[in-house]
């Protein structure tokens, strides 16, 4: 298994462009709450703190890939997974045609803003040439975040070296 670094290292070298990780902010967490929204029916045992769905079995198996790459962004992630499905599952219970509209409607605009984000940075989605990127993006973003708060400054420091910093537009060509 890849380290946190290799992981978020790799999944930064698609992402220097400010613009194209300012669309990932708003359209990665618009996809995976699509998709716990979408995967919170059938729901397979009512429970009062979270019912059992297939959204919450692939939040458990998410979460525990997430903390043992790091625990504290792992538990980060948990604190997002577990809001997001306490969010979505009243929503899954109401009708089927607002359930849809709420969970399609996210997943396509969040599937466009990374669209128009990919466009600015000149690069195609980290996922096409590793489809682990699907599964290390919302971990980007949190990462992300905690660097823009001042957090975990040795792990920024060192994606940074290894990728280079982020900047606004294409990289100019090198002669």
């Amino acid at each position: 298994m890849k380290s946190l670094t290799e992981q978020l290292a790799t999944y930064a070298s698609y992402h220097r462009d400010r613009r194209n990780i300012g669309t990932h902010f708003i359209g990665i967490p618009m996809i995976l709450f699509s998709i716990v929204l979408l995967l919170s029916r059938p729901v397979w045992l009512a429970h009062d703190i979270l019912p059992v769905t297939p959204a919450l079995i692939l939040s458990i198996v998410l979460g525990i890939y997430y903390l043992r790459l790091d625990i504290p962004l792992g538990l980060f992630m948990c604190i997002i997974l577990v809001s997001m499905l306490k969010i979505a599952a009243p929503l899954a219970l109401g009708a089927t045609n607002s359930w849809l509209a709420w969970g399609i409607g996210l997943f396509v605009v969040g599937w466009i803003l990374q669209t128009i984000g990919h466009i600015w940075e000149g690069k195609k989605p980290a996922f096409l040439d590793d489809l682990m990127g699907l599964i290390i993006g919302p971990l980007f973003v949190a990462a992300e975040l905690v660097f823009l708060m001042g957090g975990r400054p040795e792990l920024h420091a060192t994606i940074i070296e290894r990728v280079g910093k982020t900047r606004v537009g294409r990289k100019a060509p090198t002669n």
